[in-house]
C-alpha cells in the first residue's frame, strides 16, 4: 500500500509551476500525491503530473478568525478524510491552519517559509497575533525550511521555531534542464522587464520612477512589466494605473504568461527592486537563462544576486539608486553582460538546482517515514 502525501498552498497555480519536479518525484517514490489548494484554471493540470487534486476554499489575504477558524475547520475535515502520512505546508494559511489540523490528528507535518507576508513584516496587534500563531502552528512540525537565513534567524531569535527541527532550502529549485542558458542580443537598446505579481510590494512603482528618471537623463532604454494584476491584494496595482503608465509611454505591460521562458529570453536585463522575498524564483527563472539581473538589497533578492558578479543590487525603496543601477547596467559593454549573465547562470547550478531541494524533501520524508 502506497503512502499519502498532502502538499497544501494558497493556489493550485502555484502548487503546478513551484512543485512540478516534486510531485513527480515523490510519485515515482511511490507516493499518492494529493494537491490541497483553491481551486483554479491550473487545479486540472496536476493530474498530468500524478498528483489528486481536492479543491479547498480559502480566503487567502483576509484576517476574519471566524474565516481563518472555517478554514481549519476544513482542513481537519479533509485530512482526518484522507489520513496522509505526511502533510507539506507551503504559503502562510496552509503552514498555520493546515498544521493546527495535522498535527490534532497526529499527521507528521513539514513546513516551508517562503517569505514572511506583510503583516509579519509591519509588526502591530497583527504581527504579533500572526507569531504567535507561527509558533504555536510549528511547535510539532517534524522539519521546517527557510528558503533564506534571514527569515530563518528572525524565527529562531524569537523563539518561533526549535533550532532542532530549522533547515534551509534554496528556494523551489529550478529546472535546469527546462530553464536553459539563452543566447542574448547585442541590441544596444536595453529592455529591462521586471516579473511580478504587479504589487507595491514588488517595487513596481519605484520601477516606473526609475524609467521616468532614465528617460529624462536621455537613456535610451525599454521598460516592460509581466505578471497577474492582483486585485485581492491590499497592495495592489490597479489595471487603470497600469494603462496610465502605458498611455504616458514610460512602460509596456505584457499581461501575464503560464511560461515566461520567451519573455525572458528576449530581454537583457530582469528587474526586481521587491522590498522582502523568500527566494524570488523570477530571478532564479533569468539567471538560469544566463541574463543579469538588477534587484534591491533585502533578504531573498540578494541570496540570488552577487552585486557586481551577475547583476547589481540597489537599495530598497529607493527609485534614483535603483536608476542609477540601471544606467550602469546599460553602460556595460555587450559581452561584460552576457559574462555577467553566465557567472548567474554558474550559480543557479551551483546553489539553486531544484534536484537539490528535491533530495531534501525525499531525505526528510523518508525519515519520519522510518520513525512511523
Amino acid at each position: 500500500m502506497s503512502k499519502k502525501i498532502v502538499i497544501a498552498r494558497n493556489t493550485s497555480w502555484s502548487l503546478v509551476n513551484f512543485h512540478s519536479g516534486l510531485i513527480k518525484d515523490l510519485s515515482e517514490h511511490g507516493f499518492e500525491v494529493l494537491g490541497l489548494a483553491p481551486e483554479d484554471r491550473y487545479s486540472a493540470c496536476l493530474s498530468v503530473l500524478g498528483c489528486r487534486f481536492i479543491a479547498l476554499k480559502m480566503d487567502n489575504k483576509g484576517t476574519n478568525p471566524f474565516k481563518d477558524l472555517l478554514l481549519l475547520l476544513r482542513y481537519f475535515i479533509i485530512l482526518r478524510k484522507e489520513r496522509p502520512n505526511i502533510y507539506l505546508g507551503y504559503t502562510i494559511k496552509p503552514n498555520i491552519y493546515g498544521s493546527f489540523a495535522a498535527h490534532l490528528l497526529n499527521i507528521p507535518v513539514i513546513n516551508n517559509v517562503a517569505g514572511l507576508g506583510t503583516a509579519f513584516i509591519k509588526g502591530g496587534w497583527l504581527g504579533y497575533f500572526v507569531r504567535v500563531l507561527y509558533r504555536l502552528s510549528f511547535y510539532k512540525s517534524r522539519k521546517v525550511f527557510f528558503q533564506n537565513d534571514d527569515d530563518l534567524k528572525l524565527f529562531l531569535d524569537n523563539g518561533l521555531v526549535s533550532i532542532d527541527i530549522a533547515d534551509r532550502l534554496p528556494g523551489s529549485g529550478i529546472d535546469l534542464d527546462k530553464f536553459t542558458a539563452v543566447p542574448m542580443s547585442d541590441k544596444l537598446q536595453l529592455r529591462f522587464l521586471l516579473v511580478g505579481r504587479m504589487l507595491r510590494d514588488k517595487g513596481v512603482y519605484e520601477f516606473i520612477e526609475a524609467a521616468r528618471l532614465l528617460n529624462k537623463r536621455g537613456v535610451k532604454a525599454e521598460f516592460l512589466l509581466l505578471g497577474f494584476v492582483d486585485v485581492d491584494n491590499h497592495t495592489a496595482i490597479s489595471e487603470l494605473q497600469i494603462s496610465d503608465w502605458v498611455t504616458e509611454g514610460i512602460v509596456r505591460y505584457l499581461g501575464t504568461s503560464d511560461d515566461v521562458r520567451e519573455q525572458i529570453a528576449a530581454v537583457e536585463c530582469v528587474v526586481l527592486p521587491s522590498y522582502r522575498e523568500g527566494v524570488p524564483r523570477t530571478l532564479l527563472e533569468a539567471a538560469a537563462m544566463a541574463r543579469p539581473l538588477i534587484a534591491t538589497n533585502v533578504p531573498g533578492c540578494r541570496d540570488v544576486v552577487d552585486d557586481g558578479v551577475n547583476g547589481f543590487l540597489c537599495r530598497p525603496r529607493d527609485a534614483k539608486d535603483l536608476a542609477d543601477k540601471m544606467q550602469q547596467m546599460v553602460s556595460l559593454s555587450s559581452a561584460e553582460r552576457k559574462a555577467m549573465g553566465v557567472r548567474g547562470r554558474e550559480k543557479i547550478e551551483r546553489e539553486f538546482d531544484e534536484k537539490i531541494v528535491i533530495e531534501k524533501y525525499l531525505e526528510a520524508i523518508a525519515e519520519i517515514v522510518k520513525k512511523n
